[in-house]
């Protein structure tokens, strides 16, 4: 199978000279991981994530694209092997890449991703993930708390480069927060003083925090738990006990090594 078989053509890009503050607007709206940057012959030039955009103020309006893109740590091409490609992005911790033409041709054609990967195996595939999530999922979770400061969560984030984190109180799953939400909520990372000179008030998680969370139970199949994330589009699943109480976290890294028989460490 080649990347050109499962890469999504429709994704969004930008323009290197429109204004960041559009790519703000298309990130958020349109609920992107990544958004590629081209120039006039639809080279590819570079991409914007989440997280260079939640260091930009909307209100910083001159800022350009090109001032916050940043070179791919991946880029594959139309004619690579799909596995390979997929191995690479697990191997880096890249939900989506950037796709061109070819190595010498740098025009871009679309973006392949980890989610497309697992619809298109799910339909063909999915003898593989009647397996219990117990045996997939981190136990070893990074979570936050309701008082916990939205500044201080987002840099726990980059640390450990991780979209989104469970929120816990007292061991017990009460919501779950993710740099979307961050991003939606108009929040700037980090805070910085504000034009009167003073600090702003450090904004909690438990103001932009979903607390409609879909979890599973360990002994839920990884199948199901994928039905959830194709049919809600969310990348990662909870695991909790009988009692509420977090016990492990299943996403969509966890689900392809599954797929392609990776070990899970």
């Amino acid at each position: 199978m080649r990347v050109k078989e499962i890469l999504d053509e429709k994704h969004p890009y930008i323009y290197e000279d429109e204004l960041a503050t559009k790519a703000r607007a298309l990130i958020r709206d349109l609920t992107l991981r990544i958004l590629p940057v081209v120039d006039g012959y639809k080279k590819l030039l570079g991409v914007i994530s989440r997280n260079d955009i939640l260091k930009v103020t909307s209100s910083v309006s001159p800022i350009k694209v090109k001032g916050i893109m940043n070179k791919p740590k991946y880029t594959a091409t139309i004619n690579d092997d799909v596995y390979s490609a997929i191995k690479e992005m697990l191997r880096l911790d890249e939900w989506c890449i950037p796709v061109v033409e070819s190595s010498q041709d740098k025009t871009y054609r679309g973006v392949l991703k980890l989610e497309g990967f697992i619809k298109v195996k799910f339909k063909t595939e999915r003898n593989k993930l009647s397996k219990p999530v117990s045996e997939i999922m981190s136990k070893k979770v990074v979570t936050c708390t309701p008082e916990d400061e939205i500044d201080n969560v987002w840099r726990l984030m980059q640390k450990k480069s991780f979209a989104g984190l469970p929120v816990v109180k007292k061991d017990v799953l009460v919501g779950i927060v993710t740099q979307l939400d961050l991003l939606k909520s108009g929040a700037v990372m980090p805070s910085f003083e504000s034009r009167k000179g003073r600090f702003r008030k450090p904004s909690k998680v438990s103001a932009v925090m979903k607390t409609n969370v879909i979890a599973v139970k360990p002994t839920v199949t990884v199948q199901r738990t994928v039905e959830f994330m194709i049919k809600k589009g969310i990348g990662r699943v909870p695991v909790k006990d009988e009692k509420g109480r977090l016990v492990g976290i299943v996403d969509r890294e966890d689900v392809v090594k599954l797929l392609i028989g990776e070990k899970f460490e």
